[in-house]
Protein backbone atom coordinates (compact mmCIF):
# COMPACT_ATOMS: atom_id res chain seq x y z
CA UNK A 1 0.00 0.00 0.00
CA UNK A 2 3.05 2.60 0.83
CA UNK A 3 4.15 1.63 -2.53
CA UNK A 4 1.32 2.66 -4.38
CA UNK A 5 0.84 5.50 -2.30
CA UNK A 6 4.38 6.79 -2.99
CA UNK A 7 3.80 5.67 -6.62
CA UNK A 8 0.31 7.64 -6.68
CA UNK A 9 2.94 11.26 -5.29
CA UNK A 10 4.78 10.80 -8.25
CA UNK A 11 2.41 10.74 -10.87
CA UNK A 12 0.43 13.68 -9.52
CA UNK A 13 4.06 15.83 -8.99
CA UNK A 14 4.03 14.63 -12.84
CA UNK A 15 0.27 15.61 -13.68
CA UNK A 16 1.19 19.43 -12.22
CA UNK A 17 4.49 19.53 -13.65
CA UNK A 18 2.53 18.66 -17.01
CA UNK A 19 -0.66 21.21 -16.32
CA UNK A 20 2.08 24.04 -15.28
CA UNK A 21 4.21 23.47 -18.82
CA UNK A 22 1.25 24.22 -20.67
CA UNK A 23 0.74 27.50 -18.85
CA UNK A 24 4.03 28.75 -19.48
CA UNK A 25 3.97 27.62 -23.25
CA UNK A 26 1.33 29.25 -23.80
CA UNK A 27 2.03 32.32 -21.59
CA UNK A 28 5.48 33.39 -23.75
CA UNK A 29 3.73 33.22 -27.02
CA UNK A 30 1.02 35.61 -26.45
CA UNK A 31 2.64 38.56 -28.40
CA UNK A 32 2.36 36.01 -31.12
CA UNK A 33 -1.34 35.63 -30.83
CA UNK A 34 -1.71 39.67 -30.45
CA UNK A 35 0.64 40.18 -33.93
CA UNK A 36 -0.47 37.10 -35.58
CA UNK A 37 -4.22 38.39 -35.52
CA UNK A 38 -3.68 42.27 -35.02
CA UNK A 39 -5.10 42.49 -31.61
CA UNK A 40 -5.02 45.63 -30.21
CA UNK A 41 -4.01 45.85 -26.17
CA UNK A 42 -8.11 46.30 -25.46
CA UNK A 43 -8.98 42.90 -27.43
CA UNK A 44 -6.03 41.22 -26.48
CA UNK A 45 -6.95 42.06 -22.99
CA UNK A 46 -10.78 40.79 -23.28
CA UNK A 47 -9.25 37.16 -24.87
CA UNK A 48 -7.02 36.63 -22.21
CA UNK A 49 -9.88 37.46 -19.98
CA UNK A 50 -11.54 34.24 -21.45
CA UNK A 51 -9.40 32.01 -19.99
CA UNK A 52 -10.22 32.47 -16.31
CA UNK A 53 -13.89 32.97 -17.25
CA UNK A 54 -14.07 29.71 -18.04
CA UNK A 55 -12.22 28.08 -15.75
CA UNK A 56 -14.33 29.82 -12.99
CA UNK A 57 -17.63 28.96 -14.55
CA UNK A 58 -16.65 25.10 -14.83
CA UNK A 59 -14.88 24.27 -11.92
CA UNK A 60 -18.05 23.81 -9.59
CA UNK A 61 -18.60 20.84 -12.26
CA UNK A 62 -15.52 19.10 -11.66
CA UNK A 63 -17.20 17.11 -8.28
CA UNK A 64 -19.55 15.47 -10.70
CA UNK A 65 -16.98 14.30 -13.42
CA UNK A 66 -14.99 12.95 -10.20
CA UNK A 67 -18.29 10.94 -8.80
CA UNK A 68 -19.06 9.52 -12.09
CA UNK A 69 -15.45 8.64 -13.51
CA UNK A 70 -14.14 8.34 -10.90
CA UNK A 71 -10.64 10.61 -9.88
CA UNK A 72 -7.71 9.56 -12.09
CA UNK A 73 -9.69 8.88 -15.23
CA UNK A 74 -11.36 12.81 -14.63
CA UNK A 75 -7.74 13.85 -13.93
CA UNK A 76 -5.96 12.14 -17.16
CA UNK A 77 -8.94 13.21 -19.67
CA UNK A 78 -9.26 16.55 -18.41
CA UNK A 79 -5.03 17.18 -18.50
CA UNK A 80 -5.09 15.24 -21.75
CA UNK A 81 -8.17 17.91 -23.16
CA UNK A 82 -6.08 20.76 -21.99
CA UNK A 83 -2.40 19.09 -23.76
CA UNK A 84 -4.73 19.38 -26.92
CA UNK A 85 -6.12 22.44 -26.68
CA UNK A 86 -2.87 24.08 -26.07
CA UNK A 87 -2.60 23.57 -30.09
CA UNK A 88 -5.64 25.72 -30.98
CA UNK A 89 -5.00 29.10 -29.72
CA UNK A 90 -2.43 29.66 -32.70
CA UNK A 91 -4.74 28.38 -34.83
CA UNK A 92 -8.03 30.57 -34.48
CA UNK A 93 -8.65 32.31 -37.65
CA UNK A 94 -9.62 35.26 -35.78
CA UNK A 95 -10.89 37.41 -32.92
CA UNK A 96 -13.78 35.56 -31.78
CA UNK A 97 -12.61 32.17 -32.54
CA UNK A 98 -9.44 33.34 -30.12
CA UNK A 99 -11.95 33.84 -27.66
CA UNK A 100 -14.06 30.57 -27.92
CA UNK A 101 -11.52 28.23 -27.92
CA UNK A 102 -9.80 30.37 -24.86
CA UNK A 103 -13.28 29.95 -22.74
CA UNK A 104 -12.76 26.41 -23.28
CA UNK A 105 -9.04 26.24 -23.01
CA UNK A 106 -9.80 27.75 -19.22
CA UNK A 107 -12.42 25.41 -18.79
CA UNK A 108 -10.49 21.85 -18.96
CA UNK A 109 -7.23 23.98 -17.09
CA UNK A 110 -9.72 24.55 -14.15
CA UNK A 111 -11.54 21.19 -14.00
CA UNK A 112 -7.95 19.28 -14.38
CA UNK A 113 -6.85 21.75 -11.17
CA UNK A 114 -9.47 20.73 -9.31
CA UNK A 115 -9.30 17.29 -9.82
CA UNK A 116 -5.37 17.34 -9.72
CA UNK A 117 -5.72 18.77 -6.26
CA UNK A 118 -8.16 16.26 -4.81
CA UNK A 119 -5.57 13.47 -5.96
CA UNK A 120 -3.30 15.22 -4.06
CA UNK A 121 -5.65 15.88 -0.81
CA UNK A 122 -6.01 12.06 -0.97
CA UNK A 123 -2.49 11.57 -0.82
CA UNK A 124 -1.77 13.85 1.15
CA UNK A 125 -4.40 11.52 3.54
CA UNK A 126 -2.56 8.52 2.59
CA UNK A 127 0.96 8.90 3.62
CA UNK A 128 -0.26 11.20 6.78
CA UNK A 129 2.30 14.40 5.88
CA UNK A 130 2.23 17.38 3.88
CA UNK A 131 2.90 16.94 0.30
CA UNK A 132 0.68 19.97 -1.40
CA UNK A 133 3.16 22.73 -1.26
CA UNK A 134 5.57 20.30 -3.45
CA UNK A 135 3.31 19.57 -6.05
CA UNK A 136 2.40 22.72 -6.21
CA UNK A 137 6.12 24.12 -6.64
CA UNK A 138 6.60 21.14 -9.36
CA UNK A 139 3.42 23.53 -11.36
CA UNK A 140 5.85 26.32 -11.05
CA UNK A 141 9.05 24.07 -12.23
CA UNK A 142 6.51 22.97 -15.01
CA UNK A 143 5.59 26.39 -16.06
CA UNK A 144 9.50 28.03 -15.67
CA UNK A 145 9.87 25.13 -18.05
CA UNK A 146 7.35 25.46 -20.40
CA UNK A 147 8.34 29.22 -20.99
CA UNK A 148 11.86 28.33 -21.19
CA UNK A 149 10.97 26.37 -24.35
CA UNK A 150 8.95 28.85 -25.57
CA UNK A 151 11.36 31.73 -24.80
CA UNK A 152 13.87 29.33 -27.42
CA UNK A 153 11.22 29.10 -29.75
CA UNK A 154 10.62 32.84 -30.04
CA UNK A 155 14.20 33.87 -29.96
CA UNK A 156 14.39 31.53 -33.07
CA UNK A 157 11.15 32.41 -34.61
CA UNK A 158 9.68 29.67 -35.11
CA UNK A 159 6.41 29.42 -35.34
CA UNK A 160 3.71 29.43 -32.65
CA UNK A 161 1.76 26.80 -34.50
CA UNK A 162 4.31 24.76 -35.04
CA UNK A 163 5.58 25.26 -31.45
CA UNK A 164 2.50 24.22 -29.58
CA UNK A 165 1.88 21.68 -32.20
CA UNK A 166 4.67 19.91 -31.14
CA UNK A 167 4.92 20.67 -27.56
CA UNK A 168 1.22 19.84 -26.82
CA UNK A 169 2.00 16.31 -28.14
CA UNK A 170 4.69 15.87 -26.28
CA UNK A 171 3.15 16.58 -23.49
CA UNK A 172 -0.02 14.77 -23.81
CA UNK A 173 2.26 11.75 -24.47
CA UNK A 174 3.65 12.57 -21.15
CA UNK A 175 0.98 12.94 -19.27
CA UNK A 176 -0.60 10.19 -20.43
CA UNK A 177 2.21 7.96 -19.47
CA UNK A 178 2.99 9.41 -16.01
CA UNK A 179 -0.85 9.98 -14.97
CA UNK A 180 -1.38 5.92 -15.25
CA UNK A 181 0.15 5.68 -11.39
CA UNK A 182 -3.22 8.49 -10.03
CA UNK A 183 -5.21 6.93 -7.52
CA UNK A 184 -8.67 5.26 -8.57
CA UNK A 185 -10.52 7.01 -6.40
CA UNK A 186 -14.58 6.34 -6.66
CA UNK A 187 -17.61 7.07 -5.47
CA UNK A 188 -18.73 4.62 -2.71
CA UNK A 189 -21.71 2.71 -3.22
CA UNK A 190 -24.96 4.42 -3.10
CA UNK A 191 -23.53 7.71 -2.54
CA UNK A 192 -25.50 10.43 -3.88
CA UNK A 193 -24.13 12.50 -6.89
CA UNK A 194 -22.99 16.13 -5.96
CA UNK A 195 -24.80 18.86 -7.39
CA UNK A 196 -23.66 19.70 -11.12
CA UNK A 197 -22.82 22.97 -10.23
CA UNK A 198 -21.64 22.83 -6.33
CA UNK A 199 -22.32 26.13 -4.62
CA UNK A 200 -19.44 26.41 -1.56
CA UNK A 201 -20.14 26.09 2.29
CA UNK A 202 -19.73 28.43 4.69
CA UNK A 203 -16.50 26.15 5.95
CA UNK A 204 -14.95 26.21 1.93
CA UNK A 205 -16.00 30.26 1.94
CA UNK A 206 -13.92 30.67 5.25
CA UNK A 207 -11.06 28.53 4.12
CA UNK A 208 -11.40 30.59 0.58
CA UNK A 209 -11.12 33.68 1.84
CA UNK A 210 -7.74 33.25 2.83
CA UNK A 211 -6.84 31.48 -0.16
CA UNK A 212 -8.72 35.17 -1.62
CA UNK A 213 -5.98 37.32 0.05
CA UNK A 214 -3.32 35.24 -1.05
CA UNK A 215 -4.10 34.85 -4.62
CA UNK A 216 -4.72 38.27 -4.91
CA UNK A 217 -1.44 39.22 -3.52
CA UNK A 218 -0.07 36.49 -5.57
CA UNK A 219 -1.76 38.13 -9.21
CA UNK A 220 -1.13 41.73 -8.50
CA UNK A 221 2.33 40.75 -8.51
CA UNK A 222 3.26 39.06 -10.96
CA UNK A 223 1.39 41.70 -13.31
CA UNK A 224 2.72 44.35 -11.98
CA UNK A 225 6.16 43.91 -9.96
CA UNK A 226 7.93 44.27 -13.79
CA UNK A 227 6.10 48.04 -14.02
CA UNK A 228 6.86 48.98 -10.35
CA UNK A 229 10.11 48.67 -10.81
CA UNK A 230 10.14 50.52 -13.88
CA UNK A 231 7.92 53.34 -12.77
CA UNK A 232 8.14 53.55 -9.59
CA UNK A 233 12.40 52.98 -8.85
CA UNK A 234 13.53 53.58 -12.43
CA UNK A 235 14.78 50.28 -12.95
CA UNK A 236 15.87 49.45 -17.08
CA UNK A 237 14.08 46.28 -19.06
CA UNK A 238 16.44 43.99 -17.47
CA UNK A 239 15.98 45.10 -14.06
CA UNK A 240 12.27 45.20 -14.44
CA UNK A 241 12.60 41.79 -15.91
CA UNK A 242 14.66 40.57 -12.66
CA UNK A 243 12.15 41.85 -10.25
CA UNK A 244 9.40 39.90 -11.54
CA UNK A 245 11.96 36.49 -12.38
CA UNK A 246 13.06 37.20 -8.47
CA UNK A 247 9.53 36.77 -7.06
CA UNK A 248 8.46 33.93 -9.33
CA UNK A 249 11.74 31.68 -8.42
CA UNK A 250 10.89 32.60 -4.88
CA UNK A 251 7.53 31.53 -4.64
CA UNK A 252 8.94 28.40 -6.90
CA UNK A 253 11.58 27.29 -4.09
CA UNK A 254 9.46 28.04 -1.30
CA UNK A 255 7.10 25.65 -2.75
CA UNK A 256 9.22 22.76 -3.33
CA UNK A 257 10.40 23.40 0.52
CA UNK A 258 7.19 24.19 2.00
CA UNK A 259 6.18 20.74 3.05
CA UNK A 260 9.08 20.61 5.76
CA UNK A 261 8.01 23.42 7.08
CA UNK A 262 4.23 22.75 6.96
CA UNK A 263 5.34 19.43 8.96
CA UNK A 264 7.51 21.42 11.37
CA UNK A 265 5.47 23.95 12.38
CA UNK A 266 1.42 22.86 11.23
CA UNK A 267 -0.30 24.57 8.49
CA UNK A 268 -1.87 27.58 10.56
CA UNK A 269 1.56 28.52 11.57
CA UNK A 270 3.16 28.20 8.14
CA UNK A 271 0.12 30.57 6.79
CA UNK A 272 0.87 33.51 9.51
CA UNK A 273 4.41 33.20 9.36
CA UNK A 274 4.27 33.60 5.65
CA UNK A 275 1.78 36.56 5.29
CA UNK A 276 3.88 38.15 8.18
CA UNK A 277 7.00 37.74 5.96
CA UNK A 278 4.60 39.07 2.44
CA UNK A 279 3.64 41.67 4.47
CA UNK A 280 7.08 42.84 5.36
CA UNK A 281 7.80 42.75 1.59
CA UNK A 282 4.92 44.36 0.97
CA UNK A 283 5.75 47.50 3.18
CA UNK A 284 9.80 47.00 1.46
CA UNK A 285 8.18 47.27 -1.92
CA UNK A 286 6.34 50.30 -1.27
CA UNK A 287 8.78 52.26 0.77
CA UNK A 288 11.23 51.38 -2.33
CA UNK A 289 12.53 53.92 -4.74
CA UNK A 290 15.26 52.44 -6.25
CA UNK A 291 15.42 48.91 -8.17
CA UNK A 292 17.55 47.01 -5.27
CA UNK A 293 15.19 47.20 -2.54
CA UNK A 294 11.96 46.43 -4.88
CA UNK A 295 13.71 43.31 -5.44
CA UNK A 296 14.26 41.92 -2.08
CA UNK A 297 10.61 43.18 -1.29
CA UNK A 298 9.13 41.17 -4.61
CA UNK A 299 11.50 38.38 -3.26
CA UNK A 300 9.70 38.44 0.07
CA UNK A 301 6.39 38.94 -1.19
CA UNK A 302 6.98 35.68 -2.45
CA UNK A 303 8.56 33.75 -0.03
CA UNK A 304 5.33 34.61 1.74
CA UNK A 305 2.83 33.87 -0.29
CA UNK A 306 4.24 31.06 -1.84
CA UNK A 307 2.46 28.08 0.08
CA UNK A 308 -0.59 29.56 1.70
CA UNK A 309 -2.67 28.72 -1.42
CA UNK A 310 -1.71 25.11 -1.52
CA UNK A 311 -2.22 24.94 2.19
CA UNK A 312 -6.01 26.24 1.18
CA UNK A 313 -6.48 23.59 -1.48
CA UNK A 314 -5.28 20.83 1.08
CA UNK A 315 -7.40 22.17 3.86
CA UNK A 316 -10.88 22.53 1.46
CA UNK A 317 -10.26 19.10 0.23
CA UNK A 318 -10.40 17.91 3.97
CA UNK A 319 -13.15 20.00 4.78
CA UNK A 320 -15.78 17.95 2.91
CA UNK A 321 -16.08 13.79 2.73
CA UNK A 322 -15.15 13.92 -1.11
CA UNK A 323 -12.27 16.11 -1.59
CA UNK A 324 -12.72 17.15 -5.00
CA UNK A 325 -15.79 18.88 -3.82
CA UNK A 326 -14.10 21.20 -1.26
CA UNK A 327 -10.85 22.02 -3.67
CA UNK A 328 -13.49 22.84 -6.12
CA UNK A 329 -15.22 25.48 -4.00
CA UNK A 330 -11.75 26.83 -2.87
CA UNK A 331 -10.42 27.01 -6.62
CA UNK A 332 -13.54 29.05 -7.23
CA UNK A 333 -13.09 31.67 -4.77
CA UNK A 334 -9.40 31.82 -5.44
CA UNK A 335 -9.86 32.04 -9.35
CA UNK A 336 -11.84 34.74 -8.46
CA UNK A 337 -9.59 36.50 -6.82
CA UNK A 338 -6.92 35.95 -9.89
CA UNK A 339 -9.80 37.14 -12.56
CA UNK A 340 -9.67 40.71 -10.10
CA UNK A 341 -6.06 41.37 -9.01
CA UNK A 342 -4.25 42.75 -12.09
CA UNK A 343 -7.48 44.93 -12.82
CA UNK A 344 -8.26 46.09 -9.51
CA UNK A 345 -4.51 46.80 -9.20
CA UNK A 346 -4.37 49.22 -11.93
CA UNK A 347 -7.57 51.32 -11.03
CA UNK A 348 -5.86 51.59 -7.19
CA UNK A 349 -2.78 52.51 -8.74
CA UNK A 350 -4.42 55.15 -11.27
CA UNK A 351 -6.41 56.36 -8.47
CA UNK A 352 -3.75 57.00 -5.74
CA UNK A 353 0.26 55.44 -6.85
CA UNK A 354 1.71 52.07 -7.26
CA UNK A 355 3.58 52.48 -3.68
CA UNK A 356 0.03 53.41 -2.34
CA UNK A 357 -1.09 50.16 -4.02
CA UNK A 358 1.14 47.79 -2.85
CA UNK A 359 0.57 49.28 1.15
CA UNK A 360 -2.58 48.26 0.70
CA UNK A 361 -1.55 44.74 -0.82
CA UNK A 362 0.17 44.53 2.42
CA UNK A 363 -2.68 45.05 4.54
CA UNK A 364 -4.94 42.19 2.35
CA UNK A 365 -2.20 39.88 2.69
CA UNK A 366 -1.96 40.72 6.56
CA UNK A 367 -5.63 39.16 6.47
CA UNK A 368 -4.47 35.67 6.11
CA UNK A 369 -2.50 36.14 9.17
CA UNK A 370 -5.59 37.08 11.13
CA UNK A 371 -7.64 34.41 8.98
CA UNK A 372 -5.55 31.58 9.31
CA UNK A 373 -6.61 29.84 12.19
CA UNK A 374 -10.23 28.45 9.51
CA UNK A 375 -6.75 26.23 8.18
CA UNK A 376 -6.81 24.37 11.72
CA UNK A 377 -7.44 20.55 11.70
CA UNK A 378 -9.72 20.75 14.82
CA UNK A 379 -11.78 23.52 13.68
CA UNK A 380 -13.19 20.79 11.09
CA UNK A 381 -13.69 18.20 13.19
CA UNK A 382 -9.74 16.22 12.86
CA UNK A 383 -7.37 15.44 14.88
CA UNK A 384 -4.64 18.00 14.87
CA UNK A 385 -1.03 17.36 14.82
CA UNK A 386 1.36 18.16 17.70
CA UNK A 387 2.61 20.63 15.54
CA UNK A 388 -0.96 22.70 15.10
CA UNK A 389 -1.62 21.98 18.35
CA UNK A 390 0.51 24.33 19.28
CA UNK A 391 0.07 26.50 16.71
Amino acid sequence: MRNDNQRARVAVAAVFAVHGAVAGSMATRVPWLQDHLHLDPAALGIALFCPALGAFVAMPMSGRLVHRYGGRAATRVLLALWCVVLALPSQAPGFVWLCLILLGYGAAAGMCDVTMNAQGVIVERRLERSVMSGLHGMWSVGSLVGAAVGVIAAQAGVDARLHHAVVALVLLLTGLVTSRGLLDTRAEPGQQAPPRFAVPSRAILAIGIVGFCATFAEGASMNWAAVYAKDVTGAGPGLAAATYTTFTLAMAVTRLAGDLIVRRLGPVATVRAGGLLATLGGVVIATARVPVPAIVGFALFGLGVAVIVPLTFAAGGKATPVPSQGVAGVATITYLSGLMAPAVTGWVAHLTSLPVTFAVLSAIVLMTVLTAGVLRPAARGEVPSPAEADA
